[in-house]
């Protein structure tokens, strides 16, 4: 039968704030928290957390989430979510959920579930979102994608883009960092290597850009919290304090 997968890869050690996962906030660490919205989406069969950490393993267990283990030689979160992908032969579609973003909508998840599981064309899929404040559109740590009109993604930059040598007619759009994947894409995706603008940029979906695979967009409208740093981490307690 085939299913639908959210698969949340999550590492203990981070350069700038070790051990995220297992930070709490209320009470419930930020893997719970990411768990929890994903157990909200409604075009999902599954939910598995991806770690290379017993403690997170345990953490996961403790409050009744699926978890595996995976191996710590993993470069980045789509090898991790291929080896959990390549144990499950059921697995069709899959979203690939960062476990550091407590605050994604419900309806975000399923947006690029969907696509990937009704759109032929698309190999993979991922959310956007309009940007309007100049400083965040030329801040190189928010990706920028342009896409065609019929919501492919044409590019992904660091750069401000597209560049305005006439007024811009259309929209600047900032990339979130959620995909969904068919699994023969996700298989292809991870078995190609690393190509020049994917390293130039650092941008591993430009790796499938490059090899002629299309990545259906769909536009949101609410900012996300991710939680790199101790600030990311102090303005999510500020917003959960505010909904309790």
């Amino acid at each position: 039968m085939s299913k639908t997968a959210i698969i949340i890869p999550a590492r203990y050690g981070s350069s700038r704030l070790e051990g995220k996962p297992l930070l709490k906030v209320a009470g419930k660490s930020v893997i719970q928290w990411v768990y929890e919205k994903a157990m909200q989406a409604k075009l999902a069969d599954m939910i598995i957390v991806a770690t290379d950490d017993e403690r997170i393993f345990n953490a996961v267990k403790e409050f009744g989430g699926e978890v595996e283990m995976t191996s710590k030689d993993h470069k980045c979160g789509s090898d991790r979510i291929r080896e959990v992908v390549d144990r499950h032969p059921e697995i069709s579609f899959i979203v690939n959920l960062q476990g550091d973003e407590p605050l994604i909508e419900p309806s975000a998840i399923d947006a690029v579930a969907r696509n990937v599981q009704e759109d032929e064309k698309a190999d993979i899929s991922t959310l956007i979102r309009v940007l309007k404040d100049e400083d965040e559109i030329n801040n190189p740590n928010l990706v920028k994608c342009v896409v065609d009109i019929n919501g492919y993604a044409l590019y992904f930059s660091r750069s401000k883009i597209p560049f305005e040598r006439n007024p811009i007619s259309g929209n600047f759009y900032g990339h979130l960092g959620i995909y969904g994947y068919k699994r023969a894409a996700l298989i292809k995706m991870t078995s190609l290597p690393q190509t020049p603008l994917e390293k130039t940029e650092s941008l591993e979906q430009l790796r499938a850009l490059e090899n002629g695979m299309k990545i259906k967009t769909s536009v949101v409208d609410f900012v996300p919290v991710g939680i790199d740093t101790a600030e990311d981490l102090e303005k999510f307690k500020k917003i959960v304090e505010e909904r309790l």
